[in-house]
């Protein structure tokens, strides 16, 4: 499939694990974004590339790896902060006008949707949220990234500065020979109601979020 628009180049180089299933312009409250969707062969799995500008051969372009969370994103869960994460990535991409926000199908940290909901359950319980993960026989974050790294290379980008808190998808994205130039702070307001969840990741996998100290009355501000 051609995905090709005046002075862009098409992600139509030949992969394995993914094929460019459909492409089309799409008006946000960001700007319009170039919406290209990957499916994977294997599974059938859609993942969906939302870019501004001109990628292709392009050095440090700014990337964000999002996975996907319905209950934030679509109902306005106040667990978490991944809507909040979504638009700050799109706000930059299009502000700099140029970027791609890779948006992976990986419901609740790669356990699915069922399995969220249930962890939830646990946590009302007491658990924070990698050791709901475990009660119910999963990883703490058992989500890949060679999906994201595929879809990258065909979009033809050279490297990324990388719009995240999360080391460990620093790592995966050099492990998967993506070059990251540097890493650009995600930022989302911290609330009571999800500064447990946000300092179990600083706690548990080293995300780099700038929290309150528990000791101060500081909820509120926005994580750096």
């Amino acid at each position: 499939m051609n995905v090709q628009r005046d002075g862009e180049r098409p992600a139509n180089k030949i992969s394995r694990l993914l094929e460019v299933y459909g492409e089309a312009p799409l008006p946000t409250e960001k700007g319009e974004f170039r919406t290209i969707v990957f499916r994977e062969r294997k599974t059938g799995l859609e993942h969906v590339a939302l870019l501004m500008g001109e990628v292709a051969d392009r050095e440090g372009v700014l990337v964000r790896i999002h996975s996907e969370c319905l209950t934030g994103e679509a109902f306005g869960s106040l667990k978490c902060d991944c809507k909040a994460q979504l638009d700050h990535a799109l706000e930059v991409v299009a502000k700099a006008g140029r970027g791609v926000v890779v948006y992976l199908r990986q419901e609740g940290r790669g356990i699915g949707l069922g399995n969220k909901i249930r962890a939830y359950a646990l946590q009302a319980k007491g658990a924070d949220t990698y050791e709901a993960n475990r009660l119910l026989g999963f990883h703490d974050d058992p989500r890949r990234y060679d999906v994201a790294a595929e879809m990258l290379r065909l979009l033809g980008v050279r490297s990324v500065d990388l719009i995240t808190n999360n080391p460990l998808k620093i790592a995966a994205l050099v492990d998967e020979q993506i070059a990251v130039r540097r890493r650009v702070p995600s930022t989302a307001p911290v609330t009571a109601l999800n500064e447990g969840y946000l300092r179990a990741k600083v706690e548990r996998s080293g995300h780099l979020i700038d929290l309150p100290d528990p000791a101060d009355d500081q909820v509120g501000k926005r994580t750096g």
